[in-house]
Formats: C-alpha cells, sequence, structure tokens
C-alpha cells in the first residue's frame, strides 16, 4: 500500500497544501518518511489524515468559482467503528462547503471496504449543498462497496452505482471531468 500514491498528474493546475482555502492548507510532506498506517501497513506520506485510522483522502483538485472539487480516498472507510463520514464531514467537507464547494467528486478506487452506520452525515451533507443545485458523486469506487452503500441508504444521497464505475476520469482536465461528470448527471435523470 506504501506504494499507492495520490493521483498527482494535476499538481500543475492545484496543490492542496498551497490552497489558502483548503483544510490541509500548509500541510508539509515527506517523500522518505511513512508515518501514517492503515492497520498494520504504511501508506504513502502524500496521503492527508482525516481523523480516521483507517480512511485517508487527498484533495486533488479545488476550483472555488466552479464551485467544485475532486477527491482521492485510500483505506477502509468504516462508518460503523471510526465514524469516517462524520470525521471527513467536519474536518474536510465543512470548510469546503463554507468556502462555496457544492459539487463534489469522490475518487474511491483505493477504498477497500465500507462498513455502514446510519446515514444521518451523509444526509446533512446532501442538504448543505442540493439548494446551491450541488451534488455529490462516487466515482470507481468496487462492486461490494457501492453494494454496501446501497444497503445503507448511502444512495439516496450520493450519486454512484454502474454509471459512476469504470469511469476514465485520468483522461480528463479538471474542469472537462466536472462537465463530463455533469453531463453524466443530466443522462441519469432523463
Amino acid at each position: 500500500m506504501h506504494d499507492i500514491e495520490p493521483y498527482y498528474q494535476w499538481r500543475d493546475y492545484y496543490v492542496a497544501s498551497d490552497d489558502k482555502l483548503s483544510p490541509f492548507y500548509g500541510r508539509k510532506y515527506s517523500e522518505l518518511q511513512f508515518t501514517h498506517k492503515i492497520y498494520n501497513y504504511y501508506i504513502h506520506p502524500q496521503w492527508d489524515f482525516l481523523g480516521s485510522s483507517t480512511l485517508y483522502c487527498k484533495i486533488i483538485y479545488a476550483d472555488y468559482e466552479r464551485q467544485f472539487v475532486v477527491i482521492e480516498f485510500i483505506g477502509e472507510w468504516n462508518d460503523a467503528v471510526h465514524n469516517d463520514i462524520m470525521e471527513m464531514k467536519r474536518r474536510v467537507i465543512d470548510p469546503l462547503i463554507k468556502r462555496g464547494i457544492n459539487r463534489f467528486i469522490l475518487i474511491g478506487e483505493n477504498v477497500l471496504n465500507f462498513h455502514a452506520s446510519d446515514d444521518l452525515y451523509y444526509e446533512e451533507w446532501y442538504d448543505d449543498v442540493k439548494d446551491e443545485d450541488g451534488w455529490i458523486v462516487a466515482l470507481n469506487f468496487r462492486d461490494h462497496v457501492v453494494d454496501e452503500m446501497r444497503r445503507a441508504r448511502i444512495h439516496y444521497y450520493v450519486n454512484l452505482g454502474e454509471a459512476y464505475n469504470n469511469f476514465l476520469w485520468r483522461k480528463f482536465k479538471p474542469n472537462d471531468l466536472v462537465d463530463a461528470i455533469e453531463n453524466l448527471l443530466i443522462r441519469s435523470l432523463e
């Protein structure tokens, strides 16, 4: 797991630690010292701690004018034991919403498992963005993770599933990606 880096091809466009509006502004990273673990496995030092011992993230792009953010995740999303959604909502999502972000693209290729609790924080997040024509999309989460999210009713608040899996998001530049996602959302409503 220590070899899995957050997506870095957009670093010419955006770096969260350099963004004064980012919850991760001012963070310093080591390329040599591995300090964070998911269970007994070290992870790459570029991942950001969001308050959970099993789930880490990286804001790989934020555009405050267009009001969207792309966040990549690694680990086990565990609401049942670690209350990951609460930690993420309070430490990452709420500060971004206060800065005007209302569209969230969540990249879940490296999310290995999901353990549900209740859906209250997802509902709160959805309520925070829906009146501003906002949305939350989960891209490329593993099928068993999506199945568990559906059983927990997360799909009422987060767009996820077949239409959003196997999405070749890396072929896009950030602004083109949000346009492609919006087109996908429009088609899903038709």
